[in-house]
């Protein structure tokens, strides 16, 4: 089971294994606080895809198609995250829930 959870939100321990998937770590938001197990950068959107998303609405359906296709060089650490835990809950900072790459990330795990 694969669940989706802002870093600004308490954690649970109904969360099971929390993996921030963020490239930058929340602003705001201390280590303690976060709780979190693990740290994907490298599964997050790439910097140059990051900036050019801005978290324009506008943008969004582009947006999953460039970071599907950077997704899927790197399927090893797909694998590696989906096996990791029965129960893993996938953190992301953003504040647009709607379009956050979290999302994509998510749906992209489930189809594995």
């Amino acid at each position: 089971m694969i669940a989706l959870k802002r870093a600004y939100e308490p954690p649970a321990k109904s969360d099971g294994r929390r993996v921030l998937v963020d490239r930058l770590w929340p602003r705001g938001v201390s280590k303690a606080r976060a709780r979190i197990d693990d740290w994907e950068r490298d599964i997050a959107p790439s910097t140059e895809l990051r900036k050019w998303f801005s978290h324009r609405p506008d943008r969004w359906i582009e947006f999953q198609q460039r970071y599907h296709a950077e997704l899927r060089g790197k399927s090893t650490e797909l694998q590696a995250l989906k096996r990791s835990a029965r129960k893993l809950t996938l953190i992301y900072g953003a504040q647009d829930s709607a379009h956050a790459h979290a999302l994509v990330l998510k749906e992209m795990l489930a189809k594995r």
